[in-house]
């Protein structure tokens, strides 16, 4: 029986002026040939609301600082479960959007854990995350990016 570790968490699609999104290349600690791409974010602090957590997190991890109101409303919520470092988590995670002209990202912000398993980043259009084969999370981001630039938030 596997046993989940509950966490909360915000995470933020960083769109440009090209509508593409930002995204980490990443890697589990305890498997790291499991090599995927995931949106800045991360586990909120006792206390700390999902956009003070989201605001907090893309600050630290692309150096872009925010009020969290700025944020707006978060785009959608999920409930996710996934395995890092060896500890299984349930995680409940909700999403903002937020569009820059175009942004130079500043990783100095990382963590122990980050600077050991993010391992590069890049700005992905909904297009090419539809054609590639490389695995991203979470697995409908295509069609979720989609929709919020199509204006059909929330997505």
């Amino acid at each position: 029986m596997t046993v989940y570790t509950p966490r909360r968490a915000a995470r933020v699609l960083l769109v440009d002026a090209s509508d593409r999104v930002l995204l980490f290349e990443g890697s589990d600690p305890a498997r790291p040939d499991h090599r995927y791409w995931f949106t800045p974010g991360g586990g909120l602090d006792p206390g700390e609301s999902p956009a003070e957590g989201a605001a907090r997190e893309l600050a630290e991890e692309t150096g872009l600082r925010l009020a969290p109101a700025e944020l707006g409303a978060p785009v959608w919520a999920e409930t996710v479960e996934f395995p890092f470092d060896g500890v299984w988590y349930r995680q409940e995670q909700e999403f903002f959007l937020f569009r820059v002209p175009t942004w130079a990202v500043d990783t100095a912000g990382f963590d122990e854990v980050e600077q050991v398993s993010v391992h590069g980043h890049r700005w992905w259009s909904a297009g090419e995350l539809a054609a590639t084969t490389e695995r991203y999370y979470p697995p409908d981001l295509a069609d979720r990016l989609a929709r919020a630039l199509a204006g059909g938030v929330p997505c």
